[in-house]
């Protein structure tokens, strides 16, 4: 399996607070993403001079805070059988993907709790 970035993801209502704190740490927004699984949800991603990056997700119906890591890998479905494989589980029910042109992703919450959101960008070579 290959994972092409990996870094943390915040779930959150209260979006332009968390994105200031991360401003104020040095990130800036790099890309935005609107009406994500045509529901009012918006991903922010941000990154500092040191090439970290930290994603930001305004999901308006969230009521608290939720911290994930987004992994981002080449190919979603060995990524998705095997996190199943380990206990995960799909956190919208099983098989549910959000799916757009650019995109292929989900959140996985593994047996323990921890989750994590697995994400394939669709290249122009992989259409």
């Amino acid at each position: 399996m290959q994972i092409t970035t990996f870094n943390p993801m915040i779930l959150t209502s209260h979006a332009d607070e968390v994105i200031a704190l991360f401003e104020a740490l040095g990130f800036e927004k790099k890309h935005k993403v609107d009406n994500i699984d045509q529901r009012d949800i918006t991903s922010i991603r941000m990154k500092d001079a040191n090439g970290f990056h930290v994603d930001v997700a305004r999901v308006e119906s969230i009521e608290r805070d939720m911290t994930t890591m987004r992994m981002n890998v080449r190919d979603f479905d060995e990524a998705y059988e095997f996190l199943k494989a380990r206990g995960f589980k799909n956190a919208r029910g099983e098989d549910h993907t959000v799916e757009s042109a650019s995109a292929k992703s989900c959140l996985m919450i593994s047996p323990s709790g921890f989750s994590i959101q697995l994400t394939q960008h669709i290249r122009k070579e992989d259409k």
